[in-house]
Order: structure tokens, then C-alpha cells, then sequence
């Protein structure tokens, strides 16, 4: 990862409440993210940056393939690790995702 690059993953994770990020094989990066303060029920999602050049990100928000919730936050970052930690799993939520934006056809 080019310096810039990790200066700008480092200020996703201060200011979005990123809990996990790594890069993909063929340029870009995943994340679990907390979104939501509810005291009573932690949310999470998985999203995926697939464009290379942090220019390119300006006003586009990256494809969110999974969303979870629960009492404990070890538990839903652990549900969605599996989906992040997982290159297959991130394609076929990026395809899901695809597929939803196209609309019944």
C-alpha cells in the first residue's frame, strides 16, 4: 500500500468508525464500518471500494454488500468478517449488489 493510500484508510477509520480494512487483489479495499449509536443494538456493514484512485472516490459512495445487527459487537463484526476476510464472498456480494441496482428484469 502507497503511503497516501494508508493516510487516507487511516482517516476512514477515524472519522467512520471503521473496524477492519484490507486491500483487494486487484486494487481497492474492503471495510466493516459501525454505523447507527444505539446503545442497544450495534450495526455494522461490509462495503467495498473498488476504485483504485482515491480521486476517483470523490462524490461516489462505495457498494455496501452486507449489513448486520445485534446486542454485541463482537458478534456482528464476526458475522461480517466472514464476508470481508473472504475474497469468493466479497465478489458474490459485489454481483448481489449489481443485480439489485439493475432491478427485476
Amino acid at each position: 500500500m502507497r503511503l497516501h493510500h494508508r493516510a487516507l484508510y487511516y482517516a476512514l477509520m477515524d472519522s467512520h468508525g471503521v473496524l477492519y480494512t484490507r486491500e483487494l487483489p486487484g486494487g481497492g479495499y474492503v471495510a466493516i464500518e459501525a454505523v447507527g449509536e444505539d446503545p442497544e443494538l450495534f450495526r455494522a456493514r461490509v462495503s467495498v471500494e473498488r476504485r483504485t484512485d482515491p480521486e476517483r472516490r470523490t462524490g461516489h459512495l462505495p457498494p455496501v454488500i452486507a449489513e448486520a445487527s445485534g446486542a454485541s459487537r463482537t458478534t456482528v463484526f464476526n458475522e461480517l468478517y466472514q464476508i470481508a476476510a473472504d475474497n469468493v464472498a466479497v465478489a458474490s456480494g459485489i454481483l448481489r449488489w449489481q443485480a439489485r441496482r439493475r432491478g427485476p428484469s
